[in-house]
């Protein structure tokens, strides 16, 4: 299975801070991605983490390679929530890159969903 996941850096979960917020989102995605054995794809070789903080720069990164993969990992719906209410058309393009977008509660629940 091949994904990309994603951390809002600009979002605070919880009443936590955006750094710890930022902490909660990675603990809970690594290891589902480790659980599940996702192979995390890389499609910027400049790109210095495995993981996305920009909606826009992954929409151009799927757009420039046509890479279609598995999945699309995200801690909750609430990472992406400006995004998609800002830009539901770019949204709609995005996750049509993937089979499935998934989401990791903080209770460590998956929830999947099937675009």
């Amino acid at each position: 299975m091949k994904g990309i996941y994603f951390i809002n850096d600009r979002i605070s979960l919880n009443g936590l801070s955006k750094a710890e917020s930022f902490k909660l989102q990675e603990e809970s995605i690594l290891p589902y991605i480790q659980q599940n054995k996702i192979e995390v794809i890389k499609l910027n070789p400049y790109q210095i983490y495995d993981y996305y903080t920009i909606p826009h720069a992954l929409l151009h990164d799927l757009k420039k390679h046509r890479n279609y993969l598995d999945c699309f990992i995200q801690y909750s719906p609430l990472v992406m929530e400006d995004f998609i209410n800002s830009y539901p058309a770019r949204w709609f393009i995005l996750k049509s890159f993937f089979n499935e977008i998934i989401s990791i509660e903080e209770k460590d629940i998956p929830i999947k969903y099937i675009v």
